[in-house]
């Protein structure tokens, strides 16, 4: 039987926590950042889990289910 390929692009994204959790960047921090206040840049800093409704799916495309 053949290996289970890990979607690549989740792999590269998406980091599993401890509790099983999956952790992943927030968006809109990457550029055109003289516009965007400070608050809301602070506020993007850091990590986010993802959404319960999107982390089954998630995990499959991660090979963890």
């Amino acid at each position: 039987m053949p290996k289970v390929r890990v979607n690549a692009a989740a792999k590269k994204r998406l980091k599993q926590t401890s509790s099983g959790r999956l952790k992943r960047k927030r968006a809109f921090r990457s550029h055109i950042l003289t516009k965007k206040t400070t608050k809301r840049k602070r506020n993007l800093r850091g990590n986010a889990l993802v959404h319960e409704a999107d982390e089954r799916r998630l995990k499959s495309l991660l090979g963890l289910n």
